[in-house]
């Protein structure tokens, strides 16, 4: 299985779809029907959790506890609920395109049987990551351990999935240069972003907060891609995927949930297309060779480079090479050869005087880099 680290290839066929923020009000396994097979490239899934609940949960103080006790969470047994993973799975898998993934939400009651069915209609895991919530919901009766925490499976659609997008890089880089963990610790939807009702109570009973699904589109997706979403609820999904520049496709069942996410999507303005460009590193990007920064004249035939403490200078060759006492050659060897190491990137070891100062020259590289951009 290989993985593109930064997003697919610009190349990667995209099917044109008449969708941008859609939200239809359904059974999620019908209306999937409305998508083209191979039309998906990432899928976020909160299913029902099927709790289970037993009568109303109190406090000490002997108050009732608002728990999620709707009909859409209810199932008549193990076996209906198995079924019904079975079915929205299998719908979602159709209009997945062979290098989509899926992300699946829930909590001890249900993920265990959701996985166990992920797995036997040959999804591929890729890991799973536990969200662990800031600020949970005690354990009021006091015995077991608080449920701080859900687990999230990530999935690619096939065992033999090809350049599925992890955006590594990106996510490395936004984490001080470590890499991105597996367990994220966020807090629950609270305070203005959580939607209320006309009588002032939150309007979904497990609204999903924005910066866990930014995290999971920003991870896996790029700008332009479609993001499913079967059980949309109140829009989260759908809201952030359009401040992040994808489009959305997103199912609910409950007519009032889907009205309030619609409303809720279509108020969100989409961030800077310049923020959302795809994160590329120099191993992605295009090569250029130092003599193309002499045949653009950025550099002068005969030229001085020096470190950036001017300890060391070099000449530059009208071919492109540079010249340190009698020895020539890259810019990289004499960058080495001047220190006397073995090795040295002439990129960030050498400068050139500009009318801005002492300039590096990879920054005159990035400068043909952007000009051979095809965008």
């Amino acid at each position: 299985m290989s993985v593109s680290r930064r997003g697919a290839s610009k190349r990667a066929p995209r099917v044109s779809l008449k969708v941008a923020e859609s939200i239809v009000t359904g059974d999620c396994v019908a209306e999937m029907t409305r998508l083209a097979a191979g039309s998906v490239d990432l899928v976020f899934a909160d299913p029902p959790y099927n709790l289970q609940l037993q009568g109303d949960l109190k406090r000490p103080d002997d108050s009732r506890v608002d728990a999620v006790d709707d009909a859409w969470d209810k199932f008549a047994s193990f076996q209906a609920y198995d079924d019904f993973t079975r079915a929205w799975l299998l719908a979602c898998r159709r209009v997945m395109k062979p290098a989509a993934t899926l992300w699946v939400i829930g909590s001890y009651h249900n993920i265990f049987r959701v996985g166990s069915i992920v797995q036997d209609l040959g999804f591929w895991i890729l890991n799973d990551v536990v969200w662990r919530k800031l600020n949970p919901m005690p354990n009021f009766r006091g015995r077991r351990f608080t449920n701080a925490h859900e687990t999230m499976i990530w999935a690619a659609r096939d065992p033999g999935a090809r350049g599925y997008t992890f955006n590594y890089e990106a996510l490395k880089a936004g984490n001080e240069d470590v890499q991105a963990r597996s367990d994220w610790t966020l807090p629950l939807c609270t305070g203005d972003e959580r939607l209320k009702g006309g009588d002032g109570k939150k309007l979904h009973p497990t609204q999903k907060p924005e910066g866990l699904l930014a995290r999971v589109i920003l991870s896996s997706s790029r700008p332009g891609d479609l993001v499913l979403d079967p059980f949309c609820g109140t829009g989260t999904t759908g809201a952030v995927a359009k401040r992040l520049g994808r489009r959305f496709f997103g199912v609910e069942r409950e007519a009032a949930y889907a009205k309030a996410a619609a409303r809720r999507i279509a108020a969100v303005e989409p961030l800077p297309e310049a923020s959302l460009a795809p994160f590329v590193t120099a191993r992605d990007a295009p090569r250029v060779p130092f003599s193309a920064l002499v045949e653009r004249g950025l550099v002068d035939a005969g030229a001085i480079l020096v470190d950036a403490r001017r300890r060391h200078k070099a000449m530059v060759r009208p071919d492109g090479a540079v010249t340190l006492g009698g020895a020539v050659g890259s810019i990289h060897r004499i960058g080495a050869l001047a220190q006397g190491l073995e090795a040295c990137n002439g990129w960030t070891f050498w400068h050139v005087e500009t009318a801005k100062g002492l300039t590096p020259i990879d920054t005159l590289r990035a400068r043909v880099r952007a000009e051979m951009d095809p965008r």
